[in-house]
Parts: C-alpha cells; sequence; structure tokens
C-alpha cells in the first residue's frame, strides 16, 4: 500500500512491475531515493524479495484466472480424465487427493457417514470457491507474504487451499 498511494511516480510504478523487470526497478528506486549500494545493501536484498511477492501474486491471480475461465469441453481428454478422476470437483479436488491422500481418505470417510455425511465433491468446491475469493480480494497476500520466501505460485495456491 504504501508503494500503491506513494507520491512518487517510480514507487507507484513498483507495484505493477512484472517478474523480469524487477532488477531494473529495484535500481530505479534506489536511484530516485538516492540509496546507496555499499551502504545499505540489504536494502536492494529486502526490496528484490518484495517486489517479487508483488509481481508473482499478480501472476498467480492471472493463472488461478486462466484455469478458472477455462470452459469444460468434453473433447479434451485431459477436462475428461480430471472430472472423473475426483468425482466431478474440481483441480484443487484432485491435487488435495493425490497429494494429501490420508487426508482426503479421512475427510471422504467422514462424508459417508450415515446420518453426519455431506457431499465431498460439494465441499471441495466451496473451499475452492472460498480460496479463490480469498485470492481476488487480496486477503490472500498476506498469508503468502508471509509463508512464501519467493514467488508465489500455483503450487503455493493449491498448498493452502489443502491446508486451510
Amino acid at each position: 500500500n504504501s508503494l500503491t498511494y506513494s507520491k512518487n511516480k517510480v514507487l507507484q510504478k513498483a507495484t505493477l512491475v512484472v517478474q523480469s523487470d524487477v532488477d531494473k526497478c529495484v535500481e530505479d528506486i534506489m536511484k530516485e531515493k538516492n540509496i546507496n549500494p555499499e551502504k545499505d545493501a540489504s536494502f536492494k536484498i529486502c526490496m528484490k524479495a518484495c517486489l517479487l511477492q508483488i509481481s508473482g501474486y499478480k501472476q498467480l491471480y492471472l493463472d488461478v484466472e486462466s484455469v478458472r475461465k477455462k470452459p469444460y469441453d468434453s473433447d479434451n481428454m485431459q477436462h475428461e480424465k480430471l472430472l472423473l478422476k475426483v468425482n466431478f470437483c474440481f483441480l484443487y479436488l484432485e491435487y488435495f487427493s493425490e497429494n494429501y491422500t490420508s487426508e482426503a481418505h479421512q475427510i471422504l470417510s467422514r462424508s459417508n457417514h450415515p446420518k453426519l455425511g455431506y457431499s465431498y465433491a460439494i465441499v471441495g468446491i466451496n473451499l475452492t470457491e472460498m480460496a479463490y475469493s480469498l485470492l481476488k480480494s487480496e486477503a490472500l497476500k498476506f498469508h503468502l507474504y508471509n509463508f512464501v520466501p519467493g514467488v508465489p505460485t500455483m503450487e503455493h495456491f493449491h498448498q493452502f487451499y489443502c491446508e486451510y
């Protein structure tokens, strides 16, 4: 927010930087703010890490949007395979099932309870929507910035979905 609402145009533009331009952006900021690289060596490292997280978060959002907007295609064998693999659920249930197998079996077992059961697929869909909403509203930023030391990726989004 400090960068976004800064009066300085160089700092404002830093929030829009793409990963490939992060190093140049850090150099521009240091020049603009008269920061001596020898005197304050840690600034460059910290600013680069921050800008990588910012640009990575924006790219992660675009990646998730791309998956979300991709329509189902019955002629696409990958779509069919995903659909059949986790009983008509999203990609996140597949990831959860493959990477958190014991937890997935435990949840599936509980979902089959005769009196307290629930639809495993519907719960997965609702959790996917919740994770997506947190990403879209930027509420997920704080989690990713604190737990991902570099650029947040789709893998980190999958892990968030599975662990929380």
